[in-house]
């Protein structure tokens, strides 16, 4: 069987930029602060995510509203809610992703939709219920099956599909970015999710969008433009999350 994931990883620059991400996350979690306070980085690094993903989709809240609890937006909550249930969802991800994807919405768009449209396909839009059924089908396919590519190449792959899909229609953003985060930590990049790709997505709101634009037209080098700024993101996360250590060393 083919290994579609590795075929995308030797699209140019991918390789490379990929490489520069492993060795900024291999260099943080190499850091002293983590041998005894990993708990208390992972926690505050899910919380930046967070009010990351939530900003992207233009409800911005201050860091020191969103930690004591004052960010009422409930994109802000939603964003929260799933970064509060991100570890248990690890363990059924690789397995079931369609499960996994349907609890993200419920968490995410609990004060957005009627609770029974909770974590249920949009039955109209665009792409079709129909497309988005077919490619979410090989997108799981793709998740599930082995793959020699690179961690970040799946997180990429499956973050752009998630937002090119819109398969719920309500916070389909903050579902596509916990997704990408899940895969990282599950792949074994960062499996104690130290690293806040969100934050490297909202220093680089405009790069964001245009690389999304560019991997909705489906070339190669469109795609390899939206894995590089995701691998971007990813060394922008891990040098967030390796300042927060060396403050944590300082005291």
């Amino acid at each position: 069987m083919d290994d579609a994931l590795l075929q995308v990883s030797l699209l140019p620059g991918v390789e490379e930029a990929c490489d520069t991400a492993r060795k900024a996350v291999d260099r943080l979690r190499g850091h002293r602060m983590l041998r005894r306070k990993s708990t208390e980085v992972s926690t505050e690094s899910l919380l930046r995510g967070a009010r990351a993903s939530a900003a992207l989709e233009g409800a911005e809240a201050h860091l020191e509203e969103v930690r004591s609890g004052h960010a009422q937006h409930p994109l802000v909550q939603g964003a929260l809610r799933i970064s509060g249930e991100m570890g248990p969802l690890v363990t059924t991800w690789r397995a079931a992703p369609r499960q996994v994807l349907a609890r993200l919405h419920v968490l995410g768009a609990r004060d957005l939709v009627p609770a029974d449209l909770l974590g249920r396909p949009r039955e109209s839009g665009t792409p079709s219920p129909e497309e988005v059924a077919a490619r979410l089908d090989a997108l799981s396919a793709l998740l599930t099956a082995p793959s020699k590519a690179p961690a970040l190449v799946a997180a990429a792959v499956v973050h752009g599909e998630l937002l090119a899909l819109k398969p719920f229609g309500t916070a389909d953003g903050l579902v596509a970015r916990a997704a990408e985060r899940l895969t990282l930590i599950d792949r074994g990049l960062d499996p104690k999710s130290l690293v806040s790709p969100e934050v490297g997505h909202f220093e680089r709101a405009e790069e964001y969008r245009k690389a999304f634009e560019a991997y909705l037209t489906g070339t190669a080098e469109g795609v390899a433009e939206w894995i590089r700024h995701c691998a971007e993101a990813v060394t922008a996360g891990a040098r967030d999350a390796q300042a927060l250590c060396e403050s944590m060393q300082r005291g």
